[in-house]
């Protein structure tokens, strides 16, 4: 596990998998995931994720390229299958050689033969047993069990629930997310069965995240009570940080209102709050993690104090339970 006094290493199927060198993976987050974001953190030795949301295929063509300006790293796209375009973005995956991709919000099934023959590495987002067993069976090269403690949209099952059950189900690598930001839940993760983990609410306050600094200050101020979930009602829950937008939308959702009227209060917020810093009114999408997330760090730092604590801690532990 370690090398040198300077240097620790920790390697796992994920690392092999992926051809990175610590097993973390930066969370594929709509308007935070950019270029800038995804090439700091494969340079840093993570592999680094473009998000696509709601991006058009233009938008994610021009994005991989400035990645591949700026590191010769392995990294990937993260494709929201709900995306009207998620066709034209499967075909730029492969048209652009992109080394990985992830998949959430559908079944990327579709689209697992012609990603799978272009050499393509494919590891869907699920959050549940059944869905990584189907993910298993349709190809997936890994699954990232992600947890309710995760920012933006979530399943019900804890972290710590899922992903040990997850890891006995299927014979393909784990990924834990949700609730991981140090490195404490990073071993806890690997402890669960996990072969590495998935963080996004640590690297939205990253010193590179393009995100405006109001978002940032939310997370690095907030504390452990202060996420909450609106959309239980719509069936869509997302984890947000409290703000005045949340309350008037779990207030309306306990009132009864339409789905129509929520989604108007919805409509546009996380680009407000990533872009213009609208910290009353935009979308605050982070974990319950958050609360852990103290400073702003660079990626590298993250990624190396994570995996280098975390491999002292694991020591540590060894010489005191021998």
């Amino acid at each position: 596990m370690k090398t040198s006094k300077e240097e620790w290493k920790m390697t796992t199927e994920i690392t092999k998998l992926l051809g990175i060198k610590y097993p973390i993976i930066q969370g594929g987050m709509a308007w935070v995931a950019d270029f800038n974001l995804a090439a700091a953190v494969s340079n840093a030795g993570g592999l680094g994720i473009i998000g696509s949301g709601g991006a058009p295929a233009v938008w994610v063509r021009e994005q991989i390229r400035e990645v591949k300006k700026r590191t010769d790293k392995p990294f990937g796209v993260n494709i929201m299958l709900m995306n009207p375009e998620a066709d034209e973005i499967a075909k730029v995956i492969i048209e652009e050689k992109v080394p990985v991709v992830t998949t959430g919000a559908g079944n990327p099934a579709k689209y697992m033969e012609q990603w799978k023959s272009s050499g393509i590495k494919v590891i869907p987002v699920v959050a549940s047993v059944a869905m990584a067993k189907m993910m298993e069976r349709c190809g997936a090269d890994a699954v990232v069990a992600e947890g309710c403690e995760a920012g933006g949209h979530i399943g019900e099952i804890t972290t710590m629930c899922l992903v040990p059950q997850v890891a006995d189900a299927v014979n393909i690598p784990v990924i834990a997310a949700g609730g991981i930001a140090d490195e404490r839940g990073f071993m806890a993760a690997i402890i669960l069965g996990a072969k590495g983990v998935q963080m996004g609410t640590v690297f939205v306050a990253s010193i590179e995240a393009n995100v405006h600094e109001n978002y940032k200050n939310k997370i690095i101020r907030a504390k452990d009570i202060d996420s909450k979930v609106t959309g239980r009602t719509t069936g869509h829950p997302v984890r947000v940080l409290r703000n005045q937008m949340s309350n008037e939308y779990i207030k309306k959702e306990a009132e009864g209102a339409e789905f129509n009227e929520l989604e108007m209060l919805t409509l546009g917020g996380l680009r407000r709050a990533v872009v213009e810093g609208d910290a009353v009114k935009g979308s605050l999408m982070a974990g319950q993690i958050a609360g852990l997330v103290k400073e702003k760090k660079s990626c590298e730092d993250i990624i190396k104090d994570t995996v280098e604590k975390g491999c002292k801690l694991l020591e540590m532990l060894g010489e005191n339970y021998e």
